[in-house]
């Protein structure tokens, strides 16, 4: 059954933002279970490669045991910083992407993924290296289930060719439609793939000068008292309306600000509103 919920993202855990510590990160974790949120979404890179082994340390300190969570992380981007690398690039051969989900286990400390993303796709993507090592991963019990990250559905149906696809990363919200439009979401529905949001509230606390920023703000005064949320929540609720069932990654460090993104996202929009808003977004009547 295709999972819809909330993600707990760990991006902005590490250095790369708050910078927490042992303490707080456990404390993070037990917190988003008391909210009733278990998945936590992690890359190798977060952190320069470092946020998966401080998580590790966190959740190995913490009251939670590993059963009642689920870990999903990313592979693929060699990054300059944090390793040897001369250049930017993507990597995935086969070896390569076994080594980097040991590598995750390790780091994570423990047995199994509950998901495992290839974090973008590359030019020089070879799908059969890609099922090669996602058989043997599945074999060996290494991973639960497999997806992709900020794959085109094209993309998508070339690696299902080889190995199964169970979830698909992307970049949606109200201020980037993009998946909507272009066969994303609907491939998601049509395949029963997961389909997972990364910065789920787009530009609306990022670029309040941006016109369809100020258009969303205006249309939401109302629709605010109306489903009683604050912006973030409402953003979210349009994310929740879509048929597809999507599940945003939200980054915010804070237990309070997750607790009212949970609150927006179970939030129901009326039919009309979400096209209030979508107006709003589009800065135009829908044809």
């Amino acid at each position: 059954m295709k999972k819809h919920s909330l993600v707990v993202g760990t991006m902005t855990w590490g250095c790369w933002g708050s910078a927490l510590n042992n303490n707080e990160m456990a404390n993070r974790i037990e917190g988003a279970l008391e909210l009733g949120l278990n998945r936590f979404d992690h890359a190798d890179i977060y952190g320069d490669y470092t946020t998966e082994f401080e998580f590790g340390a966190a959740l190995k300190q913490s009251n939670v045991a590993r059963e009642d969570i689920e870990l999903i992380t990313k592979c693929g981007i060699q990054m300059t910083r944090g390793r040897a690398n001369r250049v930017k690039h993507y990597q995935y051969d086969s070896k390569y992407i076994i080594e980097s989900a040991e590598r995750s286990l390790k780091n994570l400390g423990t047995d199994y993924l509950d998901l495992f993303l290839l974090h973008r796709p590359s030019p020089l993507l070879d799908t059969e290296q890609v099922g090669f090592a996602v058989a043997t991963l599945l074999d060996q019990g290494k991973i639960k289930s497999f997806g992709l990250s900020n794959f085109l559905p094209h993309q998508v149906d070339s690696i299902m060719r080889f190995a199964p696809v169970e979830a698909n990363q992307v970049q949606c919200s109200i201020t980037h439609t993009d998946a909507m439009y272009d066969g994303t979401l609907d491939q998601a529905k049509q395949l029963n793939v997961e389909p997972m949001a990364w910065s789920p509230l787009g530009s609306l606390f990022k670029n309040v000068q941006d016109p369809s920023v100020a258009r969303i703000r205006e249309a939401a005064v109302d629709l605010l008292d109306k489903y009683d949320t604050d912006l973030a929540g409402l953003a979210l609720a349009f994310l929740a309306k879509h048929p597809s069932k999507i599940s945003p990654v939200v980054g915010t460090t804070k237990l309070d600000r997750l607790a009212d993104a949970k609150k927006g996202f179970e939030t129901e929009l009326e039919l009309e509103d979400w096209f209030i808003l979508l107006e709003a977004a589009k800065g135009a009547r829908v044809p």
